[in-house]
C-alpha cells in the first residue's frame, strides 16, 4: 500500500470521507502541495499531524474541498432559469422545494434567492443549501463578499440586495434568511426528496466516474417527476436517459415523468 493509500484509508476511517471517490491525481496534488507547505515529508508524517491539530484538519478539509464560487456564474444559464425553467416548475407548485448541493461559500444559493424574488415574495422562498465544508458554510452564513464575486450579478439586485462595507459586499438579511445552510456528505449522507429543483455545479468534475454515477442516480431519486437539475458548464450528463432525466436546456435535465 502507498503512503497515499494508507492516508486515504485513514482518513476514509476518521471523517468518513472517503478520498478514492475523488480522482487521484488532483486530489494527489493539492494535499502534496499543502503538507509540503506545512512542512511534512510525507502522507503519513502529515496525517500524524492532522490525528493530533484540529486547526490542521480543517485546513485539509479546506483544500480538500473545493471553494470558489461566485454570484450568477455563467449568467446566461441563470436568465434560463429565471425565464424558462422557474415559470415552469411555479405553474405545477406555487412553493418549491429548492437544493443547493455542495453550496461552497453561499453564493449559488444566494443567487437562487434572488432569482426566485423574481417571482414570488422572499418570505414565500426556502432553499436548502449544504456543503461537506463547516468552514465554507460558516462564510456563507456570515454573506461577507469581495467585489469580485459580484461582477455577474445584475444591476438592480446588486442595488437591492447588497450593502458596500469598505472592500466588501454584505447580502440583505432578507436573502439570508430564505436560505438554510447544513452540512451534507454527497457521497454517504442521506437525501431528502420531492425536490422541485436541485442546483449542483462545478463540483462533478472533480469525482471519479464511480461517484459521479452514484451521485446522479440520487439526485434523479431526489426530484419529484418534472424536476430539474441544474448542472455546471462543464459537467454534462452524456446518458441522461440512464438516470431518468431529459434534457431541457444547455446544463438542465428534467426529471421524465
Amino acid at each position: 500500500m502507498t503512503d497515499y493509500e494508507q492516508f486515504v484509508d485513514s482518513i476514509k476511517r476518521k471523517t468518513g470521507i472517503d478520498l478514492a471517490l475523488y480522482k487521484e491525481a488532483q486530489m494527489k496534488r493539492r494535499l502534496t502541495s499543502l503538507y509540503e507547505k506545512k512542512g511534512f515529508k510525507s502522507f503519513v508524517d502529515f496525517y500524524r499531524a492532522i490525528e493530533s491539530d484540529r486547526a490542521l484538519l480543517d485546513e485539509f478539509l479546506d483544500r480538500m474541498t473545493i471553494n470558489v464560487s461566485e454570484f450568477y456564474r455563467n449568467g446566461k444559464r441563470w436568465e434560463v432559469l429565471d425565464q424558462k425553467i422557474f415559470p415552469r416548475l411555479l405553474k405545477d407548485n406555487k412553493r418549491l422545494k429548492v437544493w443547493s448541493a455542495a453550496c461552497s461559500t453561499g453564493e449559488e444559493p444566494y443567487s437562487l434567492a434572488m432569482v426566485l424574488s423574481n417571482h414570488m415574495p422572499l418570505s414565500q422562498v426556502a432553499i436548502q443549501a449544504t456543503d461537506l465544508d463547516n468552514n465554507a458554510i460558516a462564510k456563507a452564513k456570515a454573506g461577507v463578499y469581495p467585489e469580485r464575486s459580484l461582477a455577474e450579478v445584475p444591476a438592480n439586485m446588486k442595488t437591492k440586495y447588497f450593502t458596500q462595507d469598505g472592500a466588501f459586499y454584505k447580502v440583505s438579511n432578507d436573502i439570508k434568511q430564505a436560505v438554510t445552510f447544513k452540512n451534507h456528505n454527497l457521497l454517504k449522507d442521506h437525501y431528502d426528496s420531492n425536490f422541485d429543483l436541485i442546483v449542483c455545479r462545478n463540483v462533478m468534475i472533480y469525482f471519479t466516474e464511480e461517484a459521479k454515477d452514484q451521485i446522479y442516480a440520487n439526485f434523479s431519486k431526489a426530484l419529484r417527476p418534472g424536476g430539474v437539475l441544474f448542472v455546471g458548464s462543464t459537467e454534462q450528463i452524456f446518458n441522461p436517459a440512464r438516470y431518468d432525466f431529459e434534457i431541457e436546456d444547455t446544463f438542465f435535465y428534467r426529471k421524465k415523468s
